[in-house]
């Protein structure tokens, strides 16, 4: 759940005007945006405020926000030998030191009230993106290229694990708190699929920005695994090097986001319901995606407050 968005009014006042990406590139007004809901509301973290293609812009592509139709590539990968085109080697640090002046600003102006996470997409989620050129029901295009170039696939996924290690690192070193790798095209993936071209680089990820924190003296920070739809992999995310998975160390919610049409009192209903199958267990208590354009600040008011209350109750009487 992307806390910042357009349901809120002065969400939509700051971003007046202004380009998409070019906000992402202001750490001030990413800064701003991540502060928001939290004016708004009791939550107990703050995400910053980003996009996951940062990643492929940082690569050398050129990613465009369209109205009415969302992020698009100028030029997407058609063919294997546009990986060519592809920066081989990124220096986060000057490709992507906005998002890292972000979080340092942002977690300085939260002085310690919630923590700070940080995030990124997911390999197979960003080169799903990078070839179908934008948003895609079936992601038949990027699916292709799993069936006719599994070597250059292979290729194009570990040049991602590599860069998104090296941005979530630097995320750390900036100030974030956690670390949250979304895979949100998991479900478009086959068990088979996504058990040979998603799997391993999510694993490797944990791994090796665990390995990284440890050998720069950072801290070591939980993470944080979303794969969208991947219910048939929930015992393997568990033991994927991730504090937090959909079923794992600690759980992590699953309201259905359109939850928040129904009035107040039906929210409270549904949060009690979905915290009374966490039991008294760690868990996050969140949606299973994101929110939606017309939905009610007083609504996702109502969903906040609930789950404060109904996890008090449950808690006092186990």
């Amino acid at each position: 759940m992307r806390q910042a968005g357009r349901y809120l009014p002065e969400f939509r006042e700051t971003r007046a005007g202004q380009d998409f990406f070019a906000t992402c590139r202001s750490p001030k007004l990413c800064c701003e945006l991540t502060l928001q809901p939290l004016r708004r509301f009791p939550l107990d973290a703050a995400i910053i405020f980003s996009d996951i293609l940062v990643v492929p812009q940082a690569l050398g592509m050129e990613v465009v926000m369209v109205p009415g139709k969302g992020p698009t590539f100028t030029e997407p990968l058609k063919e294997v030998e546009d990986l060519l085109k592809l920066r081989q080697k990124v220096d986060v640090t000057a490709e992507l030191g906005y998002v890292f002046q972000a979080i340092t600003l942002t977690r300085h102006s939260l002085e310690g009230r919630v923590p700070l996470i940080g995030f990124s997409g997911a390999p197979w989620t960003l080169m799903s993106y990078m070839i179908e050129g934008g948003g895609s029901t079936t992601m038949a295009k990027a699916k292709s290229w799993l069936y006719r170039h599994p070597e250059a696939s292979h290729r194009l996924l570990q040049l991602l694990a590599d860069v998104i290690t090296d941005y979530l690192v630097g995320q750390v070193a900036a100030g974030a708190q956690a670390l949250q790798l979304f895979e949100s095209h998991a479900g478009h993936l086959g068990p088979e699929q996504f058990q040979d071209f998603a799997l391993p680089y999510v694993r490797d990820i944990a791994q090796a920005v665990k390995s990284r924190l440890k050998e720069e003296a950072l801290p070591l920070v939980p993470m944080i695994i979303f794969a969208k739809d991947a219910h048939y992999a929930l015992r393997d995310l568990a033991h994927a090097g991730y504090e937090v998975s959909g079923r794992a160390l600690t759980c992590l919610g699953n309201l259905d986001p359109c939850a928040l049409y129904a009035p107040k009192e039906k929210i409270g209903e549904l949060v009690k319901k979905m915290l009374e199958g966490f039991g008294t267990q760690r868990y996050i208590a969140n949606l299973g995606h994101g929110l939606y354009p017309d939905m009610s600040p007083e609504h996702v008011g109502a969903f906040v407050e609930a789950v404060h209350a109904h996890s008090r109750h449950i808690n006092k009487h186990s």
